[in-house]
């Protein structure tokens, strides 16, 4: 029996977030906003890791790891003969390339996270070490080592006709496995202003954010130059003592605008929508088409004094039955949130599929104030 039912509901995920029972939340200055010039730094190195067990670089695939291992052996005072080098095969060496990021005003011996990717091609990083790596910056200068034994998060085992594996076996991290050896000067405290970049542009948040500063300094202090860009300007009473002042003023808390906007998933079905959606009066129809196919097998009998060699045989028999479901039509009179919008599609019984449609309908109409986002 195959049942096709048009307007039927969809096992799919259906989002609503609504801020309509209470105003919006306020959040930090610190959550809205960054300072310019205070941030981490991307750092890159090529390493050798060690200790694997046979599932290292193949010499014959991977020529510069053979150079990387020759390299790495002439520094510690091991010398190759040049017509030996192609004959070597290290299956228990990776070379891989090392990546971490310096944060802002990391001082020397201080340890950061790495993160060790397989360059060659290598099946596995799992029980390697990696060997000391000099990670340097875009200027070319090394800023920290690194060195220790990979976590790779997973396992990989096998037999003689099947394996299992768990996880991304190429990729490894090592916790605290860079020590940093060169800092970044910046001196932070002697600045008498500070740019606060907004983490999303919005012109009345950047707005809200300037008011929010000079209301607790008493001060005009803060303006905004533009929707992502607030400059404050730092009082006489912390001149040389600017963290201070950030600290002050990075707790303050504001309330930020959000633009009106709908999110659509079609492919799971999902639909978010903020709280400034706005409707205007609209009609909307929604029916349903349902067709039912039914499919079954009859046995037709020999009929009396049927000539001899009749047989019974099995025919099949189709069903079909095509019906109009109850249609309805609702008029939304201009609303005033989103929740009088979601109690009318509700109302009549709309999908989560349903309503992405009505939803895309209603704004090709001119009716939706909301900006509509696809992804």
């Amino acid at each position: 029996m195959f049942n096709y039912h048009f307007g039927q509901k969809f096992w799919a995920t259906f989002i609503l977030v609504l801020f309509l029972a209470s105003p919006a939340h306020s959040a930090r200055i610190k959550d809205l906003s960054g300072i310019k010039g205070v941030r981490s730094n991307q750092l890159i190195g090529l390493g050798l890791v060690i200790g694997l067990t046979g599932t290292g670089d193949s010499a014959t695939n991977v020529f510069f790891s053979i150079q990387t291992i020759v390299s790495m052996l002439k520094k510690m005072g091991v010398t190759v003969p040049t017509a030996e080098v192609d004959q070597l095969k290290f299956k228990n060496i990776a070379t891989v390339i090392v990546t971490a990021n310096l944060p802002a005003f990391a001082s020397q011996g201080d340890h950061i996270d790495v993160t060790v990717s397989s360059l060659g091609d290598s099946k596995s990083l799992q029980g390697g070490t990696l060997l000391m790596t000099p990670l340097r910056g875009p200027d070319s200068n090394t800023y920290a080592v690194a060195q220790g034994p990979l976590s790779i998060g997973g396992f990989s085992v096998s037999g003689g006709a099947r394996g299992i594996q768990k996880n991304h076996l190429t990729v490894g991290r090592i916790a605290n496995g860079a020590l940093v050896e060169r800092e970044i000067k910046y001196n932070f405290n002697v600045k008498d202003e500070i740019i606060l970049a907004l983490k999303k542009t919005d012109f009345t948040t950047a707005s809200r954010i300037s008011k929010a500063i000079n209301d607790d300094m008493k001060d005009s202090l803060a303006v905004m130059v533009d929707g992502r860009t607030v400059r404050v300007e730092v009082p006489e009473l912390y001149r040389k003592n600017t963290s201070s002042f950030v600290t002050r003023i990075e707790s303050l808390e504001v309330t930020p605008d959000s633009e009106a906007k709908v999110i659509i998933d079609e492919r799971t079905g999902t639909v978010v929508m903020g709280e400034n959606v706005r409707i205007s009066a609209v009609a909307v129809a929604h029916g349903a088409l349902f067709i039912q196919i039914k499919e079954e097998a009859i046995a037709s009998q020999p009929a009396p004094l049927a000539p001899e060699g009749a047989e019974t045989v099995i025919l099949p028999r189709t069903r079909l039955a095509v019906g109009e479901g109850q249609d309805k039509l609702l008029v939304i009179p201009k609303s005033v949130s989103l929740g009088d919008v979601v109690k009318g599609l509700n109302s009549i019984g709309v999908t989560p599929r349903d309503l992405i449609a009505i939803l895309q309908a209603i704004k090709a109409s001119g009716a939706l104030h909301a900006r509509l986002e696809l992804i």
